[in-house]
């Protein structure tokens, strides 16, 4: 599944079908099915990346940081501190 759409809407938001999410732009495993999780954004959220490495983190504002592909650098969105569904998980 290549993550992440940002015109018309985003096709994965709702899709809890097992499998991986990787980049759109080079195809690097980002994120897990298990780490999904239903959230009020208009984006797919994660609580956790498959690899220590899957993305790149640009502190942004308190709490935030811009979220990018570990290996190519395409831009994915955000990180939030604390924003997980249970208490100290973050969401991506």
């Amino acid at each position: 599944m290549s993550f992440c759409s940002f015109l018309g809407g985003e096709a994965f938001r709702d899709h809890f079908e097992p499998g991986i999410y990787a980049c759109a732009r080079c195809g690097y495993e980002l994120f897990s099915s298990r780490a999904k999780y239903e959230h009020s954004s208009p984006w797919p959220a994660f609580t956790e990346t498959i690899h220590e490495d899957s993305v790149a983190k640009r502190k942004e504002r308190p709490g935030a940081f811009k979220v990018s592909c570990g290996k190519c650098g395409n831009g994915l969105g955000h990180e939030f501190l604390n924003d997980g569904p249970k208490r100290g998980q973050s969401r991506f």
